[in-house]
């Protein structure tokens, strides 16, 4: 049984009754986040604010939780200010593992919380039975799916313009190596029109024809139940644990993979999907179908 406290700021905060106030993991992930934008080193760090740099690893590994005073301390010695320093020093006040983020991803806290388990992340496992996944979506698809949730033109104009900047995720020099298992119908059932289908396929195909840090793995139909089917969600491999995000419609959840469930389910994935090899001939054969002289 679990209890959920509305925390302020749209976020709630997440406690097991069975394990008891836990590591805050999302205070953890934004404090090594920030001291690695501001490009400091343990040591320098624990320096000027006077902490032991073990200390310092315990809380960003999240072994530890420090104070209110200590996180403002931190936040001083790396010239954190505005926005990015209220949201940390909301997230020390909160004691949960996970948090729900009230807000679609313009959220500023939302948002800023996915770039965190992103930048920090080692690798990126994402799975979406019905659509193709956020991270290799062009806008126009990304608009057409929004429209169709029930959002207004200019809030999808809006948030697919924030998708887009997820691109730097699969190219560039901060590419994240990152396996996509897509379900069949996101590449047969039509978004928005068949031209709006056609390119998003197309740029698919190109994305797994020419990055190194892109893996596309289609999941079949016909493979019977597996735990995937349960819903979407994203997997962050990040220093302190890995982070599984679900995306709703106007929140997101962030729940930590202490006990590896999500990691099973994309093991269960990877032994369902097909190849990459035969996943990238299937979308250049369906690409093909939504080309203004294909069949489709």
């Amino acid at each position: 049984m679990s209890s959920t406290a509305v925390m302020n700021d749209g976020a709630r905060d997440v406690r097991s009754e069975k394990t008891g106030p836990s590591r805050n993991l999302l205070l953890s992930i934004a404090l090594r986040a920030a001291r690695e934008e501001a490009r400091f080193g343990l040591r320098e760090l624990g320096r000027r604010v006077g902490v032991n740099p073990a200390l310092l690893s315990n809380w960003e590994l999240g072994q530890r939780t420090p104070r209110v005073e200590d996180v403002a301390g931190i936040l001083g010695a790396l010239g954190v200010v505005g926005e990015q320093k209220r949201r940390i020093m909301h997230l020390v006040r909160t004691t949960g593992a996970g948090m729900v983020v009230l807000g679609d991803q313009s959220t500023r806290d939302h948002l800023a919380a996915l770039g965190d388990c992103a930048a920090l992340a080692r690798s990126i496992s994402v799975w979406h039975p019905l659509l193709i996944p956020d991270v290799l979506q062009i806008p126009d698809y990304s608009k057409a799916v929004l429209v169709a949730q029930g959002f207004s033109n200019k809030e999808a104009y809006q948030l697919a313009t924030i998708r887009a900047e997820s691109g730097n995720l699969i190219i560039g020099p901060g590419a994240k190596p990152i396996t996509a298992f897509i379900g069949t119908a996101a590449l047969t059932e039509p978004v928005g029109t068949p031209e709006i289908m056609g390119r998003q396929l197309g740029f698919l195909d190109n994305v797994v024809a020419t990055s190194r840090e892109v893996v596309v793995r289609i999941v079949p139909e016909n493979t019977g139940w597996h735990p995937g089917l349960s819903g979407p969600f994203t997997l962050f491999a990040t220093p302190p644990a890995a982070v599984a995000h679900f995306s709703h419609h106007r929140a997101g959840s962030f729940v930590p993979d202490d006990g590896g469930e999500y990691r099973g389910i994309v093991e269960r994935l990877e032994k369902v999907a097909k190849t990459p090899l035969e996943s990238a001939m299937l979308i250049e054969d369906l690409a093909a179908t939504f080309a203004p002289d294909g069949h489709g």
